[in-house]
């Protein structure tokens, strides 16, 4: 079995990227409101801070801030997966090893995480959050996807409304790098 080692920073900034088992599902979207409410309620049983969020069809990237002190984002994230399984409908395939466990056969098992090293690493993976539906071909523009920060950053003055990152946004988001 794979030692799976994360890097855990007491009251740090994480950079996920969660997937569907199904790839070409379109679940996180068209069930945007369970998992919207699943978020909403770990967040209020285990604290955390959003910083950014994007909510493709098939998978999402986040950014959060911890309490200080906590490292367990993985709870967290177990949490918001099995609030969204259970509010949404058994459509999907479920394979015999996952019915003989009681599992759905929504989430990938695993999720990946970065721990953001400085404001140059967080600027990095913030524009990347924000920039992934344009580079899915999802839309024209970064502003005509509802389901980011992106909006509320653009409130906020960080974002100009037009603003559509780079291909070297891109492709530094991609490598973890800073640009």
């Amino acid at each position: 079995m794979p030692d799976y080692r994360r890097q855990r920073v007491p009251g740090g900034t994480y950079f996920f990227t969660v997937n569907l088992l199904e790839r070409k599902s379109d679940f996180l979207v068209r069930y945007i409101d369970d998992l919207r409410n699943a978020v909403k309620w770990v967040r209020h049983k285990h604290p955390f801070h959003i910083d950014a969020w994007v909510i493709l069809p098939d998978h999402m990237h986040s950014i959060w801030t911890l309490p200080p002190g906590d490292v367990d984002y993985s709870s967290r994230w177990r949490a918001i997966k099995i609030r969204f399984a259970k509010a949404i409908p058994v459509t999907e395939y479920r394979s015999q090893t996952r019915i003989s466990r009681g599992e759905r056969g929504i989430w990938q098992r695993r999720f990946w995480e970065h721990t953001i090293k400085d404001e140059a690493d967080y600027a990095v993976h913030m524009d990347y959050v924000h920039i992934n539906p344009l580079k899915h071909g999802l839309v024209k523009a970064v502003a005509d996807w509802p389901h980011s920060t992106f909006h509320h950053y653009v409130g906020l003055g960080v974002y100009p409304k037009d603003w559509a990152g780079s291909v070297e946004d891109l492709a530094a988001g991609e490598r973890g790098e800073r640009s």
